[in-house]
């Protein structure tokens, strides 16, 4: 299961964005590799998403958790990401987080 994270390590300067997708939720994070630390994470956990989606397990909600991610990024002066998909398909869900993210301004 971790075979693929020998090649996606994610530094203080170029972080790895790792997605993880439930059946109900999605959680993105930015993690600093080297010292094991999470920098920045967004879920659709947040309060404020329920006033705007009806249900936190679609695309829509995906994006949000993208966009949220990436403008938490800007404001701490992170701009450039690896990305993780978590040993899924780039597709769907995982696909929409990461248009989100690049819709705000992250580039990977």
């Amino acid at each position: 299961k971790k075979r693929y994270l020998k090649k996606i390590v994610g530094t203080a300067e170029k972080p790895r964005l790792s997605v993880f997708r439930s059946h109900k939720h999605m959680y993105a994070q930015l993690i600093d590799d080297k010292k094991g630390h999470t920098l920045v994470f967004s879920s659709t956990l947040d309060k404020t998403l329920t006033n705007i989606v009806s249900s936190t397990s679609t695309k829509e909600a995906s994006s949000w958790v993208g966009e949220d991610l990436a403008k938490k990024a800007i404001i701490q002066g992170i701009f450039y990401v690896v990305f993780d998909r978590g040993n899924r398909p780039y597709h769907g869900r995982i696909q929409s987080v990461a248009e989100g993210a690049r819709k705000e301004g992250l580039k990977f």
